[in-house]
């Protein structure tokens, strides 16, 4: 039997950018005829014709499934709606916006079959056209990432990658509420392959995502990967603690000195406001680790399937 090459695609509002991609893997898939290919489509409750596009596909295409969650539940639960639907022996993840090369899947193929590497993994080496401060916070995340986390993620890194079987399985095997692809694609290792492009633009429609969802999504990486801002909150409450408790000796001192216990009350108005920023500074820190063990707990599902041309798990 043929080797099968799944292609996994979670759109959100890509009825413009849908059918060119689709054509674009039709014509890779019919120049690598000793494969078999399955087209994974996840419709991350859009709001436009997205899911009428899928539909269409699947009824001329017997290699297209799909699947329609009933609202919209983000990024991170359409891409493991589709691995877990997934039943190719490679298993690649990518954007409809053409934004991911999907010339690059041959050279992907070719380096899971010489036995060398079990993931292939792609970023992007340079960000034309992209907002500057975008771009700087960009690179700044990474780093912080790598630092924070001791997880290996290389800058540029996209979501745009084709892994084994094995590797999937162990992805899978992850059961978490709140997922961060990148670091767990990261975390579970494997032996990894790097592939380099440059920024290419859309074919159609905007991107989705502004400077806050980013910032957002940046958050949630850090906070599921590492307890370094709980590390950061502990430090920050000793040295505060050591800082007050010199002010008090040197009031003290200076009270005995010169007797005037009244005078320095706008500076200590703004060091009481300064501590008080600190403190919920930190509670935040510390919410924001409750709140990620307040949603796991709860293990509610990943996502509902709304509608779907294939059996499937329709809580996920």
């Amino acid at each position: 039997m043929q080797k099968k090459i799944s292609i996994v695609i979670p759109c959100y509002n890509e009825e413009q950018a849908l059918g060119i991609i689709y054509e674009k893997l039709v014509e890779i898939a019919a120049q690598m005829t000793q494969f078999d290919f399955e087209f994974v489509l996840v419709n991350d409750g859009s709001n436009d014709h997205t899911l009428a596009v899928m539909r269409t596909l699947a009824q001329k295409d017997v290699r297209v499934s799909y699947y329609s969650f009933s609202r919209n539940f983000g990024k991170e639960a359409a891409l493991l709606c589709g691995l877990k639907n997934a039943s190719g022996d490679y298993i690649a993840t990518m954007d409809a916006d053409m934004q991911d090369p999907p010339e690059l899947i041959p050279q992907m193929v070719e380096a899971l079959e010489s036995g060398a590497y079990d993931n292939v993994a792609s970023r992007r080496v340079t960000r034309k056209g992209e907002p500057l401060i975008r771009s700087f916070f960009a690179r700044k995340f990474y780093k912080w990432m790598r630092n924070l986390t001791h997880i290996e993620i290389a800058d540029g890194a996209r979501d745009y990658r084709m892994m084994s079987r094995a590797m999937v399985n162990s992805i899978l095997a992850l059961p978490e509420y709140n997922r961060f692809s990148k670091g767990i694609f990261a975390w579970v290792g494997y032996r990894t392959k790097w592939i380099e492009f440059e920024n290419v633009k859309r074919s159609a429609g905007e991107t989705k995502w502004n400077f806050w969802q980013l910032l957002h999504y940046s958050v949630d990486g850090i906070v599921n990967f590492s307890n370094a801002p709980i590390r950061l909150a502990s430090i920050l409450g000793i040295m505060m603690t050591i800082l007050s408790f010199c002010a008090i000796i040197f009031e003290v001192i200076r009270a005995l000195i010169f007797k005037d216990p009244v005078a320095g009350w706008p500076s200590l108005v703004c060091i009481i406001t300064f501590i008080g920023g600190i403190q919920l500074f930190c509670m935040g820190i510390m919410g924001q680790y409750i709140s990620k063990t307040y949603m796991e707990v709860k293990r509610r599902p990943h996502y509902i399937v709304g509608e779907t041309n294939r059996e499937c798990e329709y809580n996920g």
